[in-house]
């Protein structure tokens, strides 16, 4: 028992809940000063997610997109690289998939193959940019990112409006998705789940995307870990120096950290337009491409724990969606609960701190439990 406390898991887990008790009791103390109920208001943050199924469906719909883009997030942090562009790799892999969907004449099944496939090279190709200047140039990624993520979400509104939206329209959106070109449920058409798979295909858009996020995990924690260039991406992460003495070409591993990333957050875009909103219309991403940041922070670049960070991420965004929509809180209570959250876990004084206060607190105990056994030895 006391090597468990002593780990190094246990110690996150524990940063991770001292982390997430801070968090929702400022929020909550906050609320008490914002709402005429905040007991209601808070209740409907906390629990409302699982109160209808449609509910459910929201959040786990979110939780998978940032899956994808948690995952992208995390190779290239593992390379060391502030890279910040999946919001546009997501937009545009959005864009990219609307135009397959609602323009290539192909049959449903290949249709739908095709949109995964060419997001993922979209979201490849839109790093290589940002990925040559920082590794041959050493233009700084988190600036040249961000202005491209604006060039990504520009251009998406101008295909959008005037090549993509139909005549007459009179919203800025493209025409719905076909019912047999939307990704299908993720539980299996058998006769034995065909009421549960009809209620679920009715309330929620829970697609066959779980299965291809569970794939993405395992593949990144592989690719990370178990091959020649995820040691690559590591070491470079870790120490650039030692890299470039041990014979890796750092200048493709940068490279190559922020154009592979892109295939995950590519993907990421397919799954809003296939799945989430089934058409094409401006701000689909909500943005969760720099939540993709926070994720992989949160699992502390662990591809295996982007999940979990993903289905706490997702349950307080649509704990605040319920929130706003059923009390007089807005959601902005939410994002400073999420800013508090990932600054104690990102925090590295924080767990060494009480570690340290309960180290000193048992060799006091060890010292006094020495000086009365002594006392009685000498009686």
């Amino acid at each position: 028992m006391k090597n468990l406390f002593k780990s190094k898991g246990f110690r996150e887990f524990l940063r991770v809940l001292i982390a997430l008790a801070i968090g929702i009791t400022l929020g909550f103390i906050i609320t008490l000063f914002v709402s005429e109920s905040p007991i209601e208001a808070y209740k409907s943050f906390l629990f409302g997610p699982l109160t209808r199924l449609n509910r459910i469906g929201d959040w786990l719909e979110d939780s998978l997109t940032l899956v994808l883009v948690g995952l992208a997030m995390c190779i290239v942090f593992t390379a060391g690289q502030w890279y910040i562009g999946a919001e546009g790799q997501m937009i545009l892999g959005a864009l990219i998939s609307g135009v397959v969907i609602l323009f290539v004449p192909l049959p449903p099944a290949l249709r739908i193959t095709l949109a995964f496939v060419v997001s993922a090279i979209v979201g490849f190709l839109w790093a290589v940019v940002p990925a040559f200047l920082k590794a041959y140039l050493n233009a700084n990624e988190l600036i040249t990112s961000l202005m491209l993520n604006t060039i990504a979400i520009k251009a998406f509104e101008y295909f959008l409006k005037y090549y993509i939206m139909p005549e007459g329209s009179r919203t800025l959106t493209s025409a719905r998705v076909p019912k047999d070109l939307q990704l299908p449920s993720f539980i299996p058409d058998i006769p034995i789940l065909s009421s549960i798979r009809e209620l679920w295909m009715k309330q929620t858009s829970v697609s066959i995307i779980v299965y291809i996020a569970i794939a993405a995990v395992i593949a990144v924690y592989y690719l990370l870990y178990k091959t020649p260039f995820g040691y690559e991406l590591r070491t470079v992460g870790s120490n650039k120096k030692f890299a470039r003495y041990g014979g890796i070409n750092i200048n493709r591993t940068v490279l190559l950290a922020m154009t592979v990333s892109g295939i995950f957050a590519g993907i990421a875009g397919t799954h809003l337009t296939l799945a989430i909103h089934n058409r094409l219309i401006v701000g689909m991403s909500s943005g969760m491409g720099f939540e993709g940041v926070n994720i992989a922070i949160l699992a502390r670049l662990n591809p295996l724990l982007v999940p979990i960070s993903s289905l706490l991420y997702g349950y307080m965004r649509a704990g605040a969606e319920v929130m706003e929509r059923t009390t007089d809180v807005s959601r902005e209570l939410v994002m400073v609960i999420q800013a508090v959250i990932l600054l104690l876990v990102t925090a590295e004084r924080l767990m060494p701190t009480i570690q340290q206060r309960i180290d000193h607190a048992n060799e006091g105990n060890n010292i006094n439990d020495g000086k009365i056994k002594g006392g009685i030895n000498d009686i």
